[in-house]
């Protein structure tokens, strides 16, 4: 399952995305949105990176 979250600000966005990529699939908009698999939030916490979950992505 993919879960849309939102980083507080670009540069969390950059740093998260730059951990992500090696690990996780997912997507980013322009909008600031990214779908990642739920199992990426664990690992964003553990990171230390802050992000805010929007819920379920619309589509898989």
């Amino acid at each position: 399952m993919q879960i849309l979250i939102r980083f507080p600000d670009s540069e969390t966005e950059r740093r998260a995305l730059g951990k992500l990529i090696p690990r996780f699939s997912g997507k980013s908009w322009t909008s600031g949105e990214t779908a990642v698999p739920a199992q990426a939030l664990a690992f964003l916490a553990e990171e230390g990176i802050q992000f805010t979950v929007i819920g379920p992505a619309p589509y898989e």
